[in-house]
């Protein structure tokens, strides 16, 4: 049996799919997640392509003897807010199904 290649519909797929990760790309910048440490003492904002738009520091957080507990709060915070903005891209992209990273956000060695 021989079947025909259509290489016009493989392009038209291929631009479809294209066009469906564009706009998951723009859904996923427009979200603002929020990343907290010490029970919400440290917050911190990202934006779904990764921009930081804002930072919330608890004036009890803040120890002048201490600065590194701190530093570190901050960090945690950091650190929370882009793994939340990286679950909500891995999520847009499992609902296309068009498979893991194809919003950036890199890859984890415990995946």
């Amino acid at each position: 049996m021989s079947e025909t290649f259509d290489m016009g519909a493989l392009l038209a797929q291929a631009q479809a799919m294209q066009e469906r990760l564009l706009a998951a790309q723009a859904e996923a910048a427009e979200v603002v997640v929020e990343g907290q440490a010490g029970g919400g003492a440290v917050r911190v904002s990202v934006t779904g392509d990764m921009r930081f738009t804002a930072v919330h520091i608890d004036p009890n957080a803040i120890d002048p003897d201490d600065a590194s507990l701190l530093e570190d709060l901050v960090l945690a915070a950091c650190n929370d807010a882009v793994e939340q903005a990286s679950e909500h891209g891995r999520q847009v992209v499992g609902d296309l199904g068009l498979g893991p990273g194809l919003l950036g956000g890199g890859h984890r060695e415990d995946e």
